[in-house]
């Protein structure tokens, strides 16, 4: 019960997937998705959706603009702001549809994207319920240590370089999302195979998730309730991170954790993540609603 779906968002054409159940009576509850830093819904999202649909939601899975199948330019350029802004039109899309039901919206989100529900969810009460897997909380934190101390006045210069370029018509610099070796380049390649999944992204998407800091609006989700599903061991997005942010947040909330890292969720802990999740849009979008 999938098809396939065009809509804009903020005049940009995304494109995206819309789940319906086989089973129960419309209007259903509905879970807006996206994918993290690059990535694009081809890359385990479906398999997410799968078990959310299968449980009696419908899902949207969109592709943020400038990646995979969606319209925007720069291709790569990743703007948080922007993709909060284009996750809040999605929202809005959801609504529109006659087998939605606008008042019992959850919103899912993982790593980037993971973020990003967060503002959302803190800033639009249209969202009843939201779940961050392994979510980016501070675009700064992650930026310093993903980069040498001796090198980042030289980092610095780069950007600075690239607006002065852009500035002058040039096109954008492309710097690679992971290199050869790392742990994100070995599931990238995997988990993008045979899709539209580009290893690039503009240098100033860098310099814009530098300035990045969804972590701070976790004290203002409540009373919406929020689920955060993490890593013991993440490094991509750090664990211990993501843990004093979750305890800046104030109830209703819940914690679950699993065993390994940031790229887990997306094979092997598939089934208990997307379990996970499913347990909590299912109590605050179907069993408070006595249905």
């Amino acid at each position: 019960m999938r098809k396939d779906i065009k809509f804009f968002a903020g005049g940009c054409e995304l494109d995206g997937w819309l789940y319906m159940p086989d089973s129960g009576a419309a209007p259903y509850p509905t879970i807006v998705m996206s994918h993290g830093f690059g990535a694009i819904k081809e890359m385990a999202l479906d398999k997410f959706a799968e078990v959310f649909c299968a449980a009696g939601f419908a899902c949207l899975v969109y592709d943020h603009r400038n990646t995979g199948k969606s319209a925007g330019e720069p291709r790569g350029e990743l703007d948080p702001a922007q993709q909060i802004s284009d996750m809040r039109d999605a929202i809005t899309y959801a609504i529109m549809q006659p087998e939605v039901d606008a008042d019992r919206i959850g919103l899912w989100g993982t790593s980037y994207s993971g973020g990003h529900v967060l503002v959302v969810a803190a800033t639009d009460r249209r969202v009843k319920c939201v779940v961050s897997q392994v979510p980016t909380i501070s675009g700064y934190k992650n930026t310093l240590r993903s980069i040498p101390t001796d090198k980042f006045d030289a980092f610095l210069a780069e950007l600075n370089e690239d607006r002065l370029n852009r500035a002058k018509g040039l096109p954008p610099k492309m710097v690679p999302i992971s290199t050869e070796g790392s742990e994100s380049y070995a599931w990238s390649i995997v988990a993008g195979k045979g899709t539209s999944y580009v290893n690039a992204v503009t240098l100033r998407t860098r310099d814009l998730r530098m300035a990045y800091e969804p972590g701070l609006f976790l004290p203002r989700i409540s009373p919406t309730p929020l689920l955060m599903v993490l890593g013991t061991n993440d490094t991509r997005c750090p664990t211990d991170d993501q843990l004093a942010a979750y305890s800046t947040a104030h109830e209703p909330k819940k914690l679950h954790l699993f065993k390994g890292g940031h790229y887990e969720p997306y094979g092997i802990r598939l089934a208990e993540t997307a379990g996970a999740a499913c347990d909590w849009f299912t109590e605050h979008l179907v069993t408070k609603w006595g249905q």
